[in-house]
């Protein structure tokens, strides 16, 4: 065991769940969190913070920004701007980048429903998008954790959730509680190649993805 800390590029680094992500990495002493965007201004501030960053495009050649990546976090979204585009093909772009590298783990923010994206009229084509995505991770060889949350607030984090293959209910759950999941199922064995949804709950994010 080194303790050389694993370089991870989180996609939507940005974002709002991103910069949670991105802040959940620094302080970890494993993990080195490598910022993917996509404007210079957002590198320059990520930089600043002490953040390595890189600038990448999801509809462009990834190949840069996963030379020596050990593990990768997709939390990007257009928020339904670009919903082939980004949520579906930047993400396939990113799955197949991630496996010509080498990368050792792909961990994907999915969402609930994309198992069945008829669930919802108006998100139908969303979840579709993420169901694609999806299953080209799942056929990729890559080693993966895809996690379902239900709908995101922007609500302070519990450290707390529920988890399930399938919880068979709706409800929500705080960014700050999908950003630490993602994070603790980086490692290696936990929930590997597995599916699975969250929502707010109970049990300590540790011991439910274990």
């Amino acid at each position: 065991m080194t303790d050389k800390k694993q370089n991870i590029l989180i996609a939507g680094a940005n974002g709002t769940t991103g910069k949670i992500i991105v802040e959940l990495l620094q302080a970890s002493d494993r993990y080195r969190p490598i910022a993917m965007v996509r404007k210079e201004a957002q590198k320059e501030a990520f930089e600043k913070d002490g953040v390595a960053a890189v600038l990448a495009d999801l509809e462009k050649d990834l190949s840069h920004a996963v030379t020596g990546v050990d593990k990768v976090i997709f939390a990007a979204g257009s928020k339904g701007k670009k919903v082939i585009a980004v949520d579906q093909e930047g993400a396939k772009n990113l799955t197949d980048a991630a496996k010509k590298a080498g990368v050792g783990k792909f961990v994907m923010l999915s969402s609930m429903g994309a198992d069945n994206p008829s669930v919802s009229d108006d998100l139908e084509e969303y979840l579709k998008a993420k169901q694609n995505a999806d299953n080209h991770l799942l056929n990729s060889g890559l080693e993966y954790s895809i996690v379902r949350p239900g709908g995101l607030t922007d609500k302070d984090g519990t450290g707390k959730i529920q988890l399930k293959e399938k919880l068979d209910k709706q409800g929500s759950i705080s960014r700050a509680d999908v950003a630490k999941t993602l994070v603790e199922v980086l490692e290696d064995g936990v929930k590997q190649n597995q599916t699975f949804e969250i929502l707010a709950g109970e049990t300590p994010v540790e011991k439910a993805v274990h």
